[in-house]
């Protein structure tokens, strides 16, 4: 949490100092404002490991109508920002239906600390975990892109090539292992795309490992799997 920035908006200037007060020395940041109307502004300046938005702003209104609008907003800019709720007592049920709307929890009015920093920490940890994921998710598809471009068109014209053809179309749908053979520069690479092109797994991303480059212990682990704890990092 030390190096977390934490946006709290709620209308009550009690509510805001004691939550700086709790979160100032545990953060490397904690930014409160009592106008929703600043959060577009703020998220557009700076990044939030984690946001604490009221339910209510307009005095005597209860609804937690406003809170909704606030975290659509959010989500709308960032659907991987954590936000927790605050609510009163009495608006558990609106709390709740915050959660279905993308919060990620809520607390009570009057919270307890231990539980309200075990709540907040929680909402960064998963934040951090989205973030991973979208990285993840971002690079598996750059790494498609490229391989797309990278696709050759195989042409062949002797019987020989085109019974290839037609092995390779038939083994591409079941799990069998397939081992190409052939001298350098025969095109096995091309061969083994097209393979992948033609197979179940063709929306998923084809690694190509030099097997020259291993060495003589790792060669049999890579090419056939091993047990875990068999050797170091296994």
């Amino acid at each position: 949490m030390k190096n977390s920035r934490i946006l709290i908006v709620d209308d009550n200037k009690s509510v805001l100092n004691a939550l700086e007060l709790l979160l100032q020395p545990l953060c490397k940041e904690v930014v409160v404002t009592t106008n929703p109307n600043q959060i577009p502004s703020l998220l557009e300046s700076k990044y939030f490991d984690a946001i604490l938005l009221d339910m209510n702003f307009s005095a005597g209104i209860n609804s937690g109508n406003e809170g909704l609008y606030w975290l659509s907003r959010i989500l709308e800019y960032d659907a991987n920002l954590s936000v927790i709720m605050i609510t009163a007592y009495g608006d558990v049920e609106l709390a709740v239906r915050a959660v279905k709307d993308g919060a990620v929890d809520f607390v009570l009015k009057p919270w307890e600390n231990s539980r309200l920093l075990v709540t907040i920490n929680t909402a960064i940890q998963l934040q951090n975990s989205r973030k991973e994921v979208k990285f993840l998710k971002d690079k598996e598809q750059n790494l498609k892109n490229v391989i797309k471009k990278d696709t050759t068109v195989i042409i062949g014209e002797s019987q020989q090539f085109k019974r290839v053809l037609e092995i390779v179309e038939k083994v591409a749908k079941t799990d069998a292992n397939i081992l190409i053979t052939g001298e350098n520069g025969t095109g096995k690479d091309v061969l083994a795309r097209e393979l992948h092109r033609q197979s179940l797994r063709s929306k998923e991303v084809m690694v190509n490992v030099d097997m020259g480059s291993l060495s003589d212990t790792l060669f049999e682990s890579e090419l056939f799997g091993h047990v875990k704890g068999a050797f170091t990092d296994a």
